[in-house]
């Protein structure tokens, strides 16, 4: 069966029996959830000051999209003060069936709620909303079919309106056999957050990429029990590629942002307080265990900052 990339995608991880409805993330990538409880700590912080900035209303929402395991939201609440707890009205948005242990307090649903009023983060989503791919040829950017079974791959029709006005104005094709990932449905997903946002922040963080500095050949990959493999689209892998997300910075924007900041997770993360800065030698003697404590955490907090790693993740902040 021949499909578009968006598609194929759609159906290998979100159709009947889809990868994403019937496997749990953790034993198939490293995300910064996963990688440490600091990252937790971190949107904990995050959550702070969005509270301050709201006065501290009554009820402050936090709305993980895209929420997996629910491991994030599990680690803010055991972590949350009891006078900034009590106030919070936790969401996991997610497809997969609600993970055993997640915390009762916690609404887990399949789609975005109506209204937002406080922190909505959305770590690792954007890279799997599918999308369609383009490749230039000699007769002008055709859109790439694929087949569904094996990945094998032909060229397709020309694009539509809106591939072709995206691709023009978000991603370039600067030669015959370059290829665009086609984002506007990643930027209509996060306009979609942006509109729900009554007040407070919205927060995307993923593999990303600027649009003087797109990927020649595009970036769709495959990720199956913690290896790369070949995104073939038949529910056995997921199936990811990195985010414009300065063009979904625009989409939110228009949604009707009123501020944006564009930077890497190791500036955000940094402004949040993680350093990866190792514990001084004297406290081996004060407190060995503690010392050990504090260099795993320090070696954590590292892996979060590495700006070849996690640490160079795009890191989109839109308030409302």
């Amino acid at each position: 069966m021949w499909l578009t990339w968006r598609a194929a995608t759609e159906r290998a991880l979100y159709g009947e029996e889809g990868f994403y409805l019937r496997e749990r993330p953790s034993g198939h990538f490293r995300t910064s959830v996963s990688a440490s409880a600091a990252f937790a700590d971190a949107v904990l912080a995050l959550l702070r000051q969005v509270d301050a900035e709201l006065g501290k209303p009554d009820t402050l929402d936090l709305v993980d999209i895209g929420a997996g395991e629910g491991t994030l939201v599990t680690r803010v609440l055991a972590g949350a003060e009891p006078g900034l707890s009590e106030r919070l009205r936790v969401t996991a948005v997610d497809l997969s069936p609600r993970p055993e242990g997640l915390p009762e307090r916690v609404e887990w649903r399949g789609a975005l709620p109506d209204s937002i009023a406080g922190l909505a983060i959305a770590n690792e989503w954007l890279d799997n909303v599918p999308l369609d791919v383009a490749e230039q040829t000699p007769d002008g950017p055709r859109l790439v079919m694929v087949n569904v079974h094996t990945g094998e791959e032909r060229i397709g029709g020309p694009l539509r309106p809106a591939d072709r006005d995206w691709v023009e104005r978000w991603w370039p094709l600067p030669r015959v056999g370059a290829r665009a990932e086609i984002g506007w449905p990643r930027d209509e997903a996060w306009a979609a957050v942006v509109t729900r946002l009554a007040r407070g922040r919205a927060i995307a963080v993923d593999y990303a990429h600027p649009v003087d500095n797109r990927p020649l050949w595009g970036t769709l990959t495959g990720y199956r029990d913690g290896a790369v493999v070949s995104p073939i689209p038949d529910g056995t892998c997921d199936i990811t590629a990195h985010v414009a997300l300065d063009a979904c910075a625009e989409a939110g924007r228009r949604a009707g942002a009123i501020s944006t900041a564009l930077s890497t997770q190791r500036a955000a993360l940094r402004a949040l307080g993680l350093d990866g800065a190792r514990p001084p030698v004297e406290l081996t003697h004060q407190d060995p265990r503690g010392y050990l404590r504090a260099l795993a955490r320090a070696s954590e907090e590292g892996e979060l900052l590495d700006p070849r790693g996690l640490g160079g993740f795009g890191w989109l902040d839109q308030r409302r």
